[in-house]
């Protein structure tokens, strides 16, 4: 990824036809998988930190949104009603009004330690589904069992209220997780 990074600003040329070739593969793929009959697909590219994106919004627009809504909508052309679920770890929140734009369905994860589910659901709670919540950095490390479970019920009540919600940790549960 650093080497990317580097050549979006010393080799643009070379990057821009690494993301247009791999956008091509994309697209050929999402469009045999809902072909053969798959119902969602899921694209991941981790544009976020905990602090924020990984860069501005204008340089992911300028990047990356056109060539994610190009392979969306391939698949949304074979079948209208495919579930895209987006994978990026962090706080992209500056982009999820886009990501809803060009079709994205699911987000995942959502990272309570980054983002504010509530905040989310309120938000954005009628366009997208939330995967995740329960937080791996906080909550299921450090919690108790019972903290856990007070967690959990508090997202099913507040996230999960009218449906939209996968309940879920953020991320792998780690070896040392009791």
């Amino acid at each position: 990824m650093d080497k990317l990074f580097f050549d979006f600003m010393e080799n643009k040329s070379f990057a821009y036809y690494l993301l247009d070739y791999i956008t091509e593969m994309r697209r050929f793929q999402i469009r045999r998988l809902v072909e053969a009959g798959v119902d969602l697909v899921h694209l991941s590219d981790d544009m976020g930190t905990q602090e924020g994106t990984l860069m501005s919004p204008a340089m992911w627009r300028e990047r990356f949104k056109e060539r994610m809504r190009s392979i969306i909508s391939v698949a949304k052309k074979v079948n209208p009603d495919v579930i895209i679920f987006y994978h990026s770890d962090g706080d992209i929140e500056k982009i999820i009004p886009e990501l809803i734009e060009i079709g994205i369905g699911v987000l995942d994860p959502v990272q309570p330690e980054a983002m504010d589910p509530v905040k989310l659901k309120r938000e954005y709670g009628d366009r997208l589904t939330f995967w995740g919540t329960v937080g791996t950095q906080t909550t299921i490390p450090f919690g108790t069992p019972e903290e856990v479970k007070k967690v959990v019920k508090e997202r099913i009540e507040t996230v999960g209220k009218g449906g939209g919600l996968l309940i879920a940790p953020t991320h792998w549960l780690e070896p040392e997780i009791s």
